[in-house]
């Protein structure tokens, strides 16, 4: 998983296993088809959902991009990346707690609600170490290439990173909703109703693990 490919299948594979997860906001979308009885509010609470998880990738990411200093310490702050999911996990395996301000923000507004249980649960930083393996760094002459020029390349990488991982993960939660609201209905939120909590904390770990790992190795 630490080859480009794997990496980018990673970016794919993330970002349906977050919109697969009913804590991203799916069910969301499903009520609001269902309270206003029209299928095109499935859509628009998507595409909400989307927009506001796409601009938690950027916020996260875009950082890194613009920093010059990740070419000559790519390094150590790909450890520090790592290090930082992998407490992210393991905060949310020992808590489990949901942030309060989440339950105060009103259906109306599902792209700041996407935007902040994006950041809230560690999906974009989930992305982190994958983006940062995918940057390739390792591989330049800090010399014989200009900051200017990589941190252009890089910002360009995060965007197509941001863009595939959300694709994904509105392609895994639309599926899944359009499915509910068309066929399946709310017995099956309530008879099925999976809560990935703790299977989420372990992949943070898992994803900053394995980006220690590649990092080191």
């Amino acid at each position: 998983m630490t080859s480009t490919a794997g990496l980018w299948l990673a970016v794919v594979l993330s970002g349906a296993y977050h919109g697969l997860n009913p804590g991203m906001g799916w069910p969301l979308a499903v009520s609001s088809a269902l309270m206003e009885q029209r299928q095109s509010a499935l859509w628009r609470a998507l595409a909400a959902l989307a927009g506001g998880h796409f601009v938690a990738m950027l916020g996260v990411l875009l950082p890194f991009a613009l920093m010059a200093v990740l070419v000559d310490y790519q390094k150590e702050i790909r450890i520090g990346a790592a290090l930082i999911v992998i407490a992210m996990g393991l905060y949310i395996a020992i808590t489990r707690r949901h942030p309060r301000m989440l339950s105060r923000i009103p259906p109306s507004k599902l792209a700041l609600w996407s935007f902040l249980v994006a950041l809230a649960h560690g999906a974009a930083l989930m992305l982190v170490p994958i983006y940062l393996g995918l940057c390739g760094l390792d591989e330049l002459d800090a010399g014989h290439r200009a900051v200017s020029e990589i941190m252009a390349t890089n910002g360009l990488l995060v965007l197509a990173v941001a863009a595939i991982h959300t694709a994904a993960m509105i392609l895994g939660g639309g599926l899944l909703a359009y499915a509910v609201y068309r066929w399946l209905g709310l017995q099956f939120l309530s008879r099925t109703w999976f809560n990935l909590e703790l299977i989420w904390a372990f992949s943070l770990i898992l994803v900053g693990a394995l980006g220690l790992w590649s990092t080191l190795g």
